[in-house]
């Protein structure tokens, strides 16, 4: 395959992610930003491509409370633009491609809401209710993919997936951020009790799963992309923590966790995440 990545570049993007791929004859990398639709239209004519993942969107809870515009712009507006430019491509190529071509919405499970402890995981046909402008941004993205589907029977599939971490993830996300606190001698900030649970998933297992949609989803259906892993914030700090205690040792041999701190919980925080995955172990093992 050729790989055409199509990024803004703002405050979390950084071409040195792509530093590996800079001798790699099948990736081009363009700025730009997926509401532009005169951009997008540029792209596809010019290397016809027969898949679409729209990983694009702001994603930090704390930032959407504090500014939920950029949110609505990207999250909506983008997801809006993209849909109606892939459309008019899509229209135009011959039967052959059109049988071969996907767009996959990336979403996450923020947009089903929060659970009660003894609740069941989230499935695929759980109602949405997000909850912040973050997950509502995106719940309005899952819902406009939706209706392409059924009003333009436009071939999208959707993935919900649980909280993500791994290499490259930006220093604002927990994981991240506590490590390199941790490291710097700072707090490590943990929100209210800090009993709030996240369902984890390592990012190449979550893009091993996108492409597995992409190869052998069904068109129009909706996969949940768990885990099955989940922790509260606290065990995830701690776990951290041991860890560096064992790789780097401090001098005066106290332990990362002095450096926990509890601090005001967010407004509208979520309880508890889960994904309930068995349709994508069911349907596509």
């Amino acid at each position: 395959y050729k790989i055409i990545s199509l990024d803004k570049l703002n405050y979390a993007g950084s071409k040195k992610n792509l530093s590996n791929l800079r001798q790699n004859t099948k990736h081009f990398f363009i700025k730009g930003d997926i509401a532009n639709k005169y951009l997008l239209s540029k792209i596809l004519k010019k290397y016809k491509p027969i898949y679409i993942i729209n990983f694009a969107a702001e994603t930090h809870v704390d930032r959407s409370i504090r500014k939920s515009t950029d949110f609505i712009k990207t999250n909506i507006v983008g997801t809006h633009a993209l849909l109606e430019i892939a459309k008019s491509y899509f229209d135009n190529l011959n039967n052959y491609k059109k049988k071969k071509f996907r767009f996959i919405n990336v979403s996450t499970d923020e947009v089903y809401g929060s659970l009660k402890i003894n609740e069941k995981p989230f499935k695929e046909n759980n109602r949405l209710k997000p909850n912040s402008p973050y997950s509502a941004s995106k719940a309005s993205s899952d819902l406009l993919a939706r209706a392409w589907w059924k009003t333009y029977k436009f071939p999208v599939i959707t993935t919900n997936c649980s909280n993500n971490y791994g290499p490259y993830q930006f220093p604002e996300k927990l994981i991240p951020l506590c490590i390199a606190n941790a490291l710097k001698g700072k707090p490590l900030p943990i929100y209210g009790d800090g009993k709030q649970i996240r369902d984890w998933l390592y990012v190449i297992d979550h893009c091993n799963a996108i492409n597995l949609v992409l190869q052998n989803g069904k068109i129009g259906e909706t996969y949940n992309i768990g885990g099955k892993n989940e922790k509260t914030n606290l065990e995830v700090v701690e776990i951290i923590c041991e860890i560096l205690d064992r790789n780097f040792p401090k001098g005066n041999k106290k332990s990362y966790k002095n450096q926990i701190s509890f601090v005001k919980d967010r407004p509208g925080h979520d309880r508890r995440y889960a994904i309930n995955p068995n349709k994508i172990i069911n349907e596509l093992d």
